[in-house]
C-alpha cells in the first residue's frame, strides 16, 4: 500500500540541473525497496537511501526501515517542485519477503556508488533501478543443482560417506524441485516451510529403506540444510550488532520460526513411519572416515558454500570466492576441535568471527557488499546437525538428550552470534586501508 502526498509530478529537472524532490524519493525508495526485499540489511537500506536523496540535493529526507517496510519522507528545501505540488512528501510502503536474491543487492549497491561519484543522472538511475528490480531469478535447473550440491556437500561436512553424499544428493534435487514447483508458488509461509522438511526427511528415509544411504541421520542433516533459515539469522545478528533492536529481534524470529517448521516436518514424518512400523527408527550419530579428512572435509565445505551462494542468488563470479571463505572457516574450526582440543563453542565463535573478517577483506576487491559473502560462509557452521538431533531425540521422548543437543545448539548459534558482532566492530578503514596499499 502507498499513500503519497505527491501525487502528479513532472519526471524533469529544471534548468539549473535541480530534479523534482519528490522524484527524487521515489528514486530512494526504489532503491531501498529492492534491497530490503532481496536480504540486504537494514543499515545499508538506510545508508544508500540517505546516500541517493542527499547527492541530489534532498537533505531533508527521512526514511525509517522496518524489516518488511519503508517510511519515506521528505520536504523541499535544496530542490525544486513541480508546479501546484505540496512543499512535503509521504511514502508508506509493505515490502513483502520474497526469494533472496543478493545480486540485486551488490546492484544497486553498485549503482548507489556511482550515483555518489555523478556519473549517473537521476532518470538513468530510475530506469537502471528498473533493470535490477525485473531481473529474473536464476534459471530453476540451476536452483535445483545448488540444491542437490549443497545438500550432498553438507552430508559429508557432517559425518556422511560417499553413499550418504550421494542420496543426499538425489534428495536435495528432488526436494528443491518440490520447493519451485509446489512449496513457493502455493503454500504459505509456515505451511511450506513444515512441508518442504516433510518431504526431505520423507525422502530420505525412503532411499535409507531401499539401501541408498548408510548413515539416516547424515543424509537428513545434509538433505534438510537448503532450508536453513540463514539469511533471517545473519542479518538479525548484524541488525542488532547496529542497534537495530526492532528489526533485528524480528529477523531472528523470522529464522527461528524456521528452524521450528524444519522441526516440525522432521517430527511428523518420523512419527509417521514409527506408525507403519511399529516403533520410531532407532539412529546414532557416526562419522564416516571416507570423508573426514581435513582436506576432503574443506572441499565439502566449499562444495557446500558455493552451493549457498548460487541458492541466494549471488552473481556467478563470486561462487568461488564465497566456497574458500566457508572452506577456511570450516577448516579452523576442525584444526581448533581435532587438534587444540578447543569445545565445539570455542572453535565456532573463533571461525565465524574469522569467516567474517574474510568476508569484510574480499568485499573490497569484488565490489560486493560483505554481507553476500557472510551469508554464504558461515553455513558450515550454522548447527543444523544440533537442530536435527534435538527434533529426534525430543520426537522419541528422550528429553535429556533432547535438552543436550538443544543446548549445545543455542551455545553454537550465540557463539555465532558474538563472533560476527566482534568482526562487525572492527572498523571500515582497516579494509579499506589493506585494500589500497595492496
Amino acid at each position: 500500500m502507498q499513500q503519497t502526498s505527491n501525487e502528479n509530478y513532472n519526471n524533469t529537472e529544471d534548468a539549473a540541473g535541480q530534479a523534482d524532490f519528490a522524484e527524487v524519493l521515489e528514486v530512494a525508495a526504489k532503491a531501498g525497496h529492492i534491497l530490503l526485499e532481496n536480504g540486504a540489511e537494514i543499515t545499508r537500506v538506510e545508508d544508500i537511501m540517505s546516500r541517493i536523496a542527499s547527492h541530489y540535493g534532498v537533505d531533508s529526507g527521512n526514511f525509517f526501515v522496518l524489516s518488511n517496510g519503508i517510511f519515506t519522507t521528505g520536504r523541499a528545501n535544496k530542490v525544486t517542485k513541480s508546479g501546484g505540488q505540496a512543499s512535503t512528501y509521504a511514502n508508506v510502503e509493505f515490502i513483502p519477503l520474497r526469494a533472496i536474491q543478493l545480486s540485486k543487492v551488490v546492484a544497486v549497491n553498485r549503482l548507489s556508488y556511482d550515483i555518489s561519484n555523478g556519473r549517473t543522472t537521476l532518470a538513468e538511475a530510475r530506469e537502471r533501478l528498473e533493470t535490477i528490480d525485473a531481473a529474473p531469478q536464476k534459471p530453476a535447473w540451476e536452483q535445483i543443482l545448488g540444491s542437490g550440491i549443497g545438500a550432498a556437500g553438507f552430508c559429508a561436512v557432517f559425518g556422511g560417506g560417499w553413499l550418504d553424499c550421494a542420496a543426499a544428493l538425489v534428495v536435495g534435487l528432488l526436494l528443491y524441485a518440490f520447493v519451485l514447483g509446489v512449496s513457493s508458488r502455493y503454500l504459505s509461509k509456515i505451511v511450506g516451510g513444515v512441508c518442504n522438511a516433510l518431504v526431505a526427511t520423507l525422502l530420505c528415509i525412503i532411499c535409507w529403506r531401499m539401501g541408498f544411504g548408510e548413515s539416516l541421520a547424515n543424509v537428513i542433516i545434509g538433505a534438510i540444510m537448503p532450508l536453513i533459515p540463514g539469511v533471517p539469522f545473519v542479518n538479525g545478528v548484524r541488525d542488532l550488532a547496529n542497534s537495530d533492536y526492532i528489526a533485528g529481534f524480528t529477523r531472528l524470529t523470522d529464522a527461528m520460526l524456521g528452524f521450528l517448521c524444519i522441526a516440525v516436518g522432521v517430527s511428523l514424518v518420523f512419527l509417521f513411519d514409527g506408525w507403519l512400523n511399529g516403533g520410531m527408527v532407532s539412529i546414532s550419530m557416526t562419522v564416516n572416515p571416507q570423508t573426514s579428512s581435513l582436506l576432503l572435509q574443506s572441499l565439502a565445505a566449499f562444495a557446500g558454500t558455493a552451493a549457498f551462494a548460487l541458492l541466494f542468488g549471488i552473481d556467478r563470479e563470486h561462487y568461488v570466492p564465497a566456497g574458500v571463505i566457508g572452506a577456511i572457516g570450516w577448516f579452523v574450526y576442525l584444526i581448533l576441535v581435532r587438534n587444540c582440543g578447543a569445545t565445539p563453542v570455542v572453535a565456532t565463535l573463533v571461525a565465524s568471527t574469522l569467516v567474517c573478517i574474510l568476508s569484510r577483506m574480499a568485499a573490497i576487491p569484488f565490489r560486493i557488499p560483505a554481507q553476500g559473502f557472510l551469508l554464504c560462509g558461515i553455513f558450515p557452521l550454522v548447527p543444523g546437525a544440533g537442530v536435527f538431533w534435538f527434533t529426534y531425540y525430543l520426537t522419541g521422548s528422550q528429553f535429556d538428550l533432547s535438552m543436550q543437543s538443544g543446548w549445545m545448539a543455542s551455545k553454537v548459534a550465540i557463539a555465532i552470534v558474538l563472533g560476527i558482532i566482534l568482526a562487525m566492530e572492527l572498523p571500515q578503514r582497516i579494509f579499506s586501508h589493506n585494500h589500497r596499499t595492496h
